[in-house]
């Protein structure tokens, strides 16, 4: 203790000044000591407060016109194979994308979520390259196989070479193909038997979409869309039941660029059926998001918010289609956060 009191009182901060102007005391140790841890708290204070950045948030009306919005998105559907599953997306000017298939990878999945096989084209099979024939006759000397189309042809030249361009056919004349074993083109593919093959598989479906900048919507389902008589229908001729599972896993749904601090509500989010078959929609209310960081680099994104919904298909007067709904809509302020050193 001795020794301690001694080192404590031999303890100076002023080393250089003349002995015969100062008194070395225990206090004045303990003194210098405090003072010392007082500066050296004061000083890393200062420094981090000096490191930190605040964030300067305002909200101005959102005057943007004729902008595209991209939508990424990572969905796992257990119970749906990929050869069932479409995307379509449409908004409120009228803009239709039906089974969309570009800037897609649907990877199929077992029942325990490994992976069987991934790829980029979603739905579809190889032409086929034996010939048939040529709408109902024979092919001539030389001629390229032309296939029918069962009907839906918009005229005597045109060909369907493909079970999935008979489909293609059949919708755009408002049709449901509902037999596909009456399609030569589908049995010699083996599209039946393909979709018996990925019975009990599951999928995940990755990508993104360019939509306009309006409300609209984009959903999942099973089987291919089409309009008739102004309404939306879909062909679910590949399953051969009344109730459809769409249970699904939203891995990733993000409307824009990622910048710090976003928060996307719908990642992770889980939803299994219980009930008979239905629609589950997400309503969601985007708001338009300028980013600026400290270096003045600008990020044009969105933030948004979400209510959830689930429709039996047996609910009212109508039957309501199979699938996963994401309605969207924006907010005409836009928010502007700036972060400042």
């Amino acid at each position: 203790m001795e020794k301690l009191v001694l080192k404590l009182r031999n303890l100076d901060a002023y080393p250089k000044v003349n002995e015969d102007f100062y008194n070395r005391t225990f206090s004045g140790g303990i003194i210098t000591i405090v003072s010392s841890l007082v500066m050296l708290i004061l000083f890393f204070s200062e420094f981090s407060l000096f490191l930190h950045t605040v964030k300067e948030t305002k909200l101005v009306v959102d005057t943007s016109r004729g902008e595209t919005l991209r939508i990424n998105f990572d969905v796992t559907f257990p119970v749906i194979a990929c050869s069932l599953l479409s995307l379509d997306a449409l908004d409120i000017s009228g803009e239709q994308h039906l089974d969309i298939r570009h800037n897609i990878v649907k990877k199929r999945i077992d029942a325990h979520g490994n992976l069987i096989e991934a790829r980029q084209e979603g739905i579809g099979a190889p032409k086929i390259e034996k010939p048939l024939q040529r709408h109902g006759g024979r092919l001539e000397h030389n001629e390229t196989y032309c296939g029918s189309c069962f009907g839906a042809e918009a005229s005597d030249d045109e060909c369907c070479n493909s079970c999935e361009e008979v489909r293609e056919a059949y919708r755009k004349k408002g049709w449901a193909m509902t037999n596909t074993d009456l399609i030569d083109q589908c049995k010699r593919e083996g599209f039946i038997q393909k979709i018996k093959d990925e019975d009990g598989e599951g999928c995940n479906i990755e990508g993104s979409l360019e939509v306009n900048k309006v409300a609209g919507n984009f959903h999942f389902s099973p089987g291919k869309s089409f309009h008739q008589a102004n309404m939306f229908l879909q062909d679910l001729l590949a399953l051969q039941t009344d109730t459809y599972n769409i249970s699904h896993k939203i891995n990733k749904l993000a409307f824009g660029d990622y910048f710090p601090g976003a928060v996307n509500p719908l990642d992770g989010v889980k939803w299994t059926q219980e009930t008979p078959s239905g629609s589950y929609q997400y309503f969601i209310k985007v708001v338009p998001t300028k980013y600026t960081n400290i270096r003045g680099h600008d990020v044009q994104s969105n933030q948004f918010s979400v209510t959830e919904h689930f429709k039996n298909t047996e609910a009212g007067h109508f039957r309501s289609l199979p699938g996963v709904f994401f309605y969207y809509d924006f907010s005409p302020i836009k928010v502007s956060s700036l972060l400042l050193e």
